[in-house]
């Protein structure tokens, strides 16, 4: 995926705040966190509306964005992100959390529907399409009756905690496989 010049824009979807920090639906702030800590630099607010870190990932230049708005906004960050580095959509990744997919699941694509996901539409929106690269880590489906809106929002439960910290480092290998072997070999290797 990366040639000299070329940077892969990395995008980590939550919400804002410490009341958020541990919900299901923060899973994308959670990896990126972890890749800050690969890249070995801190987040820092910029002009996008997006706290950025700028670095080498796997030996690639990237850039890994939190947006500082709500989840449901998060293309206005992303696309001033997207103008500011001049980054084209296919080297735009995002990680975000995804009710479809088994607890711990870890599924890569490109393009698609938004399935419902309003940070995802939010993003492709603003960018004007949808042909990005994504990273769905599987939060599972919420229990009985309750509303997937209420569930996104609750902390990931006691056993999840406990494999949570791998899981993250997962799906951060996941994202370096993909800005370094591209979409297909990076299928193969995690699917």
């Amino acid at each position: 995926m990366s040639t000299p010049d070329s940077v892969a824009l990395i995008v980590g979807l939550g919400n804002p705040g410490p009341r958020y920090e541990g919900n299901r639906h923060n899973i994308g702030f959670l990896v990126a966190d972890e890749l800050a800590d690969r890249i070995g630099g801190k987040f820092k607010a910029h002009k996008s509306g997006a706290e950025v870190v700028e670095g080498r990932l796997a030996g690639a230049r990237a850039v890994l964005v939190k947006p500082r708005s709500f989840m449901n906004l998060s293309g206005g960050p992303v696309a001033g992100a997207v103008k500011f580095y001049k980054a084209p959509p296919e080297s735009v990744i995002v990680i975000h959390d995804e009710l479809d997919l088994p607890f711990g699941t870890v599924r890569l694509k490109r393009g698609g529907g938004e399935n419902g996901h309003n940070g995802l539409r939010s993003i492709s929106k603003s960018i004007g399409t949808r042909d990005y690269l994504r990273v769905r880590f599987g939060i599972g489906r919420p229990p009985g009756r309750m509303d997937p809106a209420d569930y996104v929002l609750k902390d990931f439960s006691g056993a999840e905690r406990k494999e949570l910290a791998y899981l993250i480092d997962l799906c951060a290998d996941a994202v370096e496989a993909l800005v370094t072997d591209g979409l297909e070999a990076a299928q193969n290797r995690f699917h």
